[in-house]
């Protein structure tokens, strides 16, 4: 992986750690807004709210565009499918794992006598 890549990740996923960006993301997976629209939830100030949309579109994760006097705030449902796909590809190695186990226990679990029972043969 590249180190640009890994910045980009790193931007994304620091942006994404806030609440507020958070909340954010999932309004605009909705649709666009602007900065009213998504400040109107939150007890901040709208400038409070740029500075949260600043940085989630230096993460790569939104855009704006212009609209004669609107400026709408778009999700970028490309730069998120890139974090599911990284998340995934770890995902899918544990799932793997715990298969292997889930096999190893059961496997473990038919060849062994149960504990309840071998106490009651040695009571006899």
């Amino acid at each position: 992986m590249s180190d640009e890549h890994e910045a980009h990740l790193d931007r994304a996923f620091l942006a994404l750690a806030d609440p507020t960006r958070r909340a954010i993301v999932a309004r605009l997976s909705r649709g666009e807004a602007t900065v009213n629209e998504l400040a109107e939830p939150f007890e901040m100030s709208k400038q409070a709210v740029s500075k949260h949309i600043q940085v989630l579109e230096l993460a790569g994760l939104v855009t704006r565009t212009r609209d004669a006097q609107r400026r709408p705030v778009h999700l970028d449902a490309a730069a998120l499918e890139r974090l599911t796909e990284w998340i995934d590809r770890y995902r899918l190695i544990h799932e793997r794992q715990f298969r292997s186990l889930d096999r190893l226990l059961a496997g473990h679990d038919t060849d062994r006598p149960r504990a309840d029972h071998d106490t009651r043969e040695e009571e006899k």
